[in-house]
């Protein structure tokens, strides 16, 4: 047993791989470095290169721990809706969270634009490619349920289209500098779910 993987050690990882999702959600990819991550989880610098081979690995993980606790966030609260169909508000509302992230709700540019960035970045980093692909094969899945328990079965390849649909609303938004972008995904997913 190395010391990484005794319930210690586990415990300091996991620290560094908070404090990490941290940073990446407020600052990007280019917010990940070292001491910036030691100083957050208030562990020593030498605990990032400790438990982690590379910082490759870290932004990994860091990537991983966000993305795994939004789709628990999105399954909980798919869960605690009731077992009758959502209606289109729900649904919009629920897609948009799981697209834009929770943080969007409150308006604003910075949590999308940053969300967008790492999206867009992330092919940049073939280390994330794996990552990449299985937690948005998970997304997916998660969205395909959320139409199904609402009696809009959509299929995949509509599935993905409202997806198009929200990026580009979003960037758009983003390009002409609305202070609403989740707003401006909001009308046109809505219109959309409405025809």
């Amino acid at each position: 047993m190395t010391a990484a993987s005794t319930p210690k050690g586990e415990r300091r990882r996991q620290l560094l791989v908070v404090a990490a999702a941290e940073l990446l959600s407020e600052g990007g990819f280019a917010a990940i470095r070292h001491r910036a991550v030691a100083e957050r989880a208030r562990l020593p610098l030498a605990a990032t290169t400790y438990y982690f081979d590379s910082l490759e690995e870290l932004i990994t993980a860091a990537v991983r721990h966000e993305a795994e606790e939004e789709l628990a966030a999105g399954r909980r609260r798919l869960e605690e809706l009731s077992e009758r169909p959502l209606g289109t508000e729900e649904i919009v509302e629920l897609v948009l969270d799981l697209l834009l992230g929770t943080d969007s709700r409150d308006g604003g540019t910075e949590s999308v634009l940053l969300r967008y960035e790492r999206l867009v970045g992330s092919p940049r980093r073939p280390y994330l490619a794996e990552s990449m692909r299985d937690l948005h094969s998970r997304l997916h899945e998660l969205l395909a349920e959320i139409f199904r328990r609402s009696d809009a079965d959509i299929g995949h390849e509509r599935m993905l289209e409202l997806i198009a649909l929200v990026d580009g609303a979003v960037v758009n938004a983003l390009i002409e500098s609305d202070p609403d972008p989740r707003g401006a995904a909001r009308r046109m997913l809505r219109a959309q779910l409405l025809r």
